[in-house]
């Protein structure tokens, strides 16, 4: 299960970084069935998974921060058994899942009490903390109209307009990235999930920053939501994800390089708001 959750998560079939997190810790799971002669050998065995599962993506801030607290929870304990290792690999599993399912929870509740009946906003990417806050607003009776850019080229918005679409009270448009400055002086808000926050940027999928500096252009607030993991201030250093130019031209290309970045960087002094498990922080 490691090795296919490595890939999975490699391949990006996963969107959500609080679903990787949560994926990747339930992944190491694993290891609690395999026999291991002594405890350093375990530890090293816990490690060295961690790590692979780390480098699937070392972009996702929840995902690096989440697997080394599991580890240095074993480590630290200094288990004097494989089976006690065994146990506190379990109870940090849990603990750590608890701890992200629970954050995002918070963070969507707290934005969709920032959302107002009959507000017109604009998402990109595919957020399962804004999905959850969307539909949260909704079940609250609140009315919304929500812009959905695709988010090329893996079209991830697809997925978004087909969630919001089964949800009453959301009417949901399918709009190409390149169309978002032409609707966003008809919004009340974009609304924007988050990879991370390192110090004064704000990491998400490509296309992100365009939207923001658009919206400040035109005046029209960003609120960005998410876990307060993602917040991070030290020990993590971004690492960009390029991607494979076939997922941009299915020809080879002739003449000419393919560029196709994952993420892109976005000054925080762009947003209005960010809304975690912890509270909102305003720029």
């Amino acid at each position: 299960m490691i090795d296919e959750t490595a890939e999975e998560i490699r391949e990006m079939r996963t969107h959500s970084s609080s679903v990787v997190a949560v994926k990747a810790a339930r992944a190491l799971r694993d290891l609690l069935d395999n026999d291991y002669p002594t405890v350093e050998e375990y530890v090293r065995g816990l490690e060295r998974n961690s790590n692979a599962l780390r480098r699937a993506n070392a972009s996702h801030a929840s995902l690096v921060t989440t697997q080394r607290e599991i580890v240095e929870a074993v480590r630290d304990a200094e288990p004097a058994s494989v089976a006690e290792a065994k146990e506190l690999t379990a109870a940090a599993i849990d603990s750590v899942v608890e701890t992200v399912e629970n954050a995002k929870h918070a963070a969507a509740e707290a934005t969709a009490e920032r959302i107002e009946d009959g507000q017109t906003l604009l998402t990109h990417d595919y957020s399962s903390t804004v999905l959850e806050a969307l539909e949260l607003a909704a079940r609250d009776g609140k009315h919304l109209d929500v812009f959905v850019t695709e988010a090329r080229p893996r079209h991830l918005g697809r997925k978004t307009a087909r969630t919001l679409a089964e949800i009453d009270r959301i009417s949901p448009t399918l709009v190409v990235d390149g169309a978002s400055g032409y609707y966003l002086g008809d919004c009340d808000r974009v609304l924007l999930g988050m990879d991370c926050i390192v110090e004064d940027t704000y990491y998400n999928r490509v296309g992100t920053y365009p939207i923001a500096a658009t919206a400040a252009d035109v005046g029209t607030p960003v609120t960005v939501a998410g876990s307060s993991a993602k917040l991070v201030a030290e020990g993590f250093r971004f690492e960009n994800d390029f991607r494979d130019p076939s997922e941009v031209i299915r020809e080879p290309p002739e003449g000419f390089e393919v560029k196709n970045p994952a993420y892109d960087a976005t000054p925080t002094r762009l947003l209005d708001s960010v809304v975690t498990d912890e509270g909102v922080r305003e720029y």
